[in-house]
């Protein structure tokens, strides 16, 4: 995105609607994302390295929305 990245966007909407649930997708190693390029991702969002089968997207999206806060940040497959 253009003179954002997704965690100010979030950063963002979340002030307008802090119950929304998110998931972080990126062509970054899941060790790059953790350790953060553009700052750590915090412990508790939800990740999905890139590239993802659809299965892989509908599990994680199906985890998040059954959930209170996705706790794991790791590569899905």
């Amino acid at each position: 995105m253009p003179k954002m990245n997704g965690r100010e966007l979030v950063s963002r909407l979340s002030k307008a609607r802090p119950e929304m649930k998110v998931l972080f997708v990126s062509g970054y190693t899941d060790g790059v994302v953790r350790d953060g390029v553009h700052g750590a991702l915090e412990e508790g969002l939800a990740f999905l390295q890139k590239p993802f089968t659809r299965l892989a997207l509908t599990q994680k999206i199906r985890e998040i929305l059954d959930s209170q806060r996705v706790t794991s940040v790791a590569k899905e497959n």
